[in-house]
């Protein structure tokens, strides 16, 4: 099913040859919204939705990695949307967070709002915008729209549906629910994958310097790969990981059977993780080993 193509609507302008595994490891091209576009267009799906069916890939879709900062929620969101007739809100409620007791939501219910830790935003960006190609796929993804942290603490963020952007919970239900990679797929008795769906992670998609990022990374289906050049203390052998902005990681180690999981509200400088999070995973894989 990861070859599978995708049309016919998202076929238009080039994409005809873009296949979910691509989605998947981030090597679709479609890493961002062609502008102008804003914080606030990413809140109405449908919108934003049309408007990634319509455009152009920046990149021959296959032949690179380049991070998908804030669009692969839609992306896969639309496509989860197709197959089973459910908002990826509703999905992650339905399938995922509900079934294991995991105190997460895509978005963030009024309810909740009195537990939610505002967001501190971090420095700025370790790069001059300005100074990059304005026809290049890393400035059109940064650009499209331009992160904004502050947007977070705000009650039309809570209410939308941006599962890659939005995600409400802590290190305890990320844990909850990704620790299922580590395990085969089940959870305290509830299963959520199967061996042979977890073994197509390891697929390796792509393996070099991610367009969008500029550094390099291995990518598989839905996760990145060990690299031991840009994130060496992540472990090397059968594990996979991904962060977001301001520092938070998660890493499964299937080796071990171990799931760590560093999530925080003041954010830091980078992508993949931060000084603190590296901290603590090189703690806990010292104390493992």
């Amino acid at each position: 099913m990861w070859s599978r193509s995708l049309k016919p609507d998202f076929a238009a302008n080039g994409k005809e040859h873009i296949e979910v595994r691509h989605l998947l490891s981030h090597t679709s091209g479609v890493s961002g919204w062609e502008t102008p576009f804003s914080t606030e267009d990413t809140y109405d799906w449908d919108f934003a939705t049309r408007r990634l069916a319509a455009q152009a890939p920046w990149w021959e879709p296959g032949t690179a990695s380049g991070y998908h900062a804030q669009n692969q929620g839609h992306l896969v969101g639309e496509l989860v949307r197709r197959v089973t007739g459910k908002p990826m809100k509703a999905f992650v409620a339905d399938e995922i967070a509900g079934p294991l007791g995991a105190d997460f939501q895509t978005g963030a219910g009024e309810a909740d709002w009195s537990r939610i830790a505002p967001i501190t935003p971090p420095p700025p960006l370790p790069f001059d915008v300005a100074a990059l190609d304005p026809r290049g796929p890393r400035f059109k993804t940064v650009v499209g729209p331009l992160p904004n942290a502050e947007a977070a603490n705000t009650p039309a963020w809570r209410h939308a549906d941006l599962p890659a952007l939005n995600g409400h919970g802590n290190a305890r239900s990320v844990a909850r629910i990704l620790k299922a990679l580590a395990l085969g797929g089940t959870v305290d008795g509830v299963r959520l994958l199967s061996p042979d769906t977890i073994g197509v992670i390891f697929d390796e998609q792509s393996h070099g310097t991610d367009l969008i990022l500029d550094i390099p990374l291995r990518w598989g289906i839905g996760f990145a790969l060990p690299e031991s050049e840009s994130v060496p203390y992540v472990p090397q052998g059968r594990a996979c990981y991904w962060g977001g902005w301001g520092g938070s990681l998660i890493v499964m180690d299937l080796d071990t059977r171990t799931t760590i999981s560093y999530m925080m509200n003041k954010m830091a400088p980078g992508i993949i993780g931060s000084d603190r999070s590296e901290s603590y995973v090189r703690a806990i894989q010292s104390c493992l080993t």
